[in-house]
């Protein structure tokens, strides 16, 4: 078969190699799927580089979210046993985690279901327990993770502000449901959002971004309000002021979402029902920008690494140059 591997660290587009390899043999309790999709992410970037919390041996192929196909046929969502990655023709994956595919989204929106939707779920209702009419501020709204996040929260009934870099993502944010969009480039977040709060803030905050992102969460927090801390594509991790957190009333939530897999999988599961439930009225679709062949997927991992794609960006092992399957 056909896979992408990493015999090194450093940027995606320089490390990442197109080679054939030997189809891989499932272990025990492990499934072999066909992949149908592999939906590009953040982390995918910073394993390549050497930088993600899980480091797996060198080689390996990246991908750690895909829509699949069983043996028998079945369309599942996975997330691949590293080092057995989803940028390839075939993945393993653990059996126990496998999860049915929504019916309601095709292969490239079901992919991108997966990581970035359970954990704006866990994030906004497991951890921030998000109320109808509270106030939503999500940082790097139009990326990947904040698309997500911008729908669950209006589905969950909330106000939504999102915070997004560039005119061409305040159009995304807006498309997707944002109730006022702010782009950081042109104007004064924290000024914008006491504006658009009444000088109240935002009761919950979800900040995959950190750095200057998380300086302004703390400005603009509403009192009793929640900040939820997701991860850190500027590169920069912020050091928070427990004080402030103290004199302000407000909570610093983690949220790790794979801790979940080990700690409290039937939540997954239950997670993965409400999702379901949500596409299929509706209430939620994936923002697949882009469908990219396997051939392109080096040179999209690093358009995700430098910021420059909104939504998701599936890779269709299927798909030629001219756009079909």
């Amino acid at each position: 078969m056909q896979a992408w591997q990493v015999h090194e660290n450093g940027e995606p587009s320089e490390v990442m190699r197109l080679e054939d390899v030997e189809t891989p043999t499932p272990g025990d309790g492990q499934v072999l799927l066909k992949v149908r999709a592999a939906n590009i992410n953040f982390p995918d970037a910073l394993m390549c580089r050497g930088h993600y919390q899980v480091r797996p041996p060198l080689p390996f192929t990246p991908g750690v979210e895909i829509c699949g196909e069983t043996e028998d046929g079945r369309r599942v969502l996975a997330n691949p046993a590293l080092p057995y990655g989803g940028f390839a023709e075939y993945a393993v994956a653990d059996a126990a985690a496998v999860l049915p595919a929504p019916e309601a989204l095709d292969d490239a929106e079901a992919a991108a279901l997966h990581i970035g939707y359970q954990t704006g779920w866990f994030g906004l209702h497991r951890r921030a327990a998000l109320e109808a009419g509270e106030t939503l501020l999500v940082h790097a709204a139009a990326g990947g993770v904040g698309s997500a996040a911008v729908q669950l929260g209006k589905a969950a009934g909330a106000r939504v502000i999102g915070v997004v870099g560039g005119a061409d993502k305040v159009a995304v944010a807006r498309e997707l449901g944002c109730d006022v969009v702010i782009d950081r480039r042109a104007e004064d977040v924290i000024g914008a959002v006491k504006e658009a709060t009444g000088g109240r803030g935002a009761d919950v905050i979800y900040d995959p971004v950190g750095g200057e992102a998380y300086t302004q969460s703390a400005k603009v927090v509403a009192f009793e309000g929640r900040i939820v801390v997701v991860g850190f594509a500027s590169g920069s991790i912020p050091s928070p002021a427990l004080n402030h957190a103290l004199v302000k009333n407000y909570s610093i939530l983690g949220l790790h979402w794979g801790l979940y897999n080990t700690k409290n999988p039937k939540l997954i599961q239950h997670c993965h029902e409400q999702l379901t439930e949500l596409a299929a009225r509706g209430a939620i679709k994936p923002l697949v920008s882009e469908r990219v062949p396997l051939d392109g997927a080096a040179a999209a991992v690093q358009r995700v690494a430098d910021g420059v794609t909104t939504g998701r960006v599936a890779v269709i092992p299927g798909l030629t140059e001219g756009g079909a399957a």
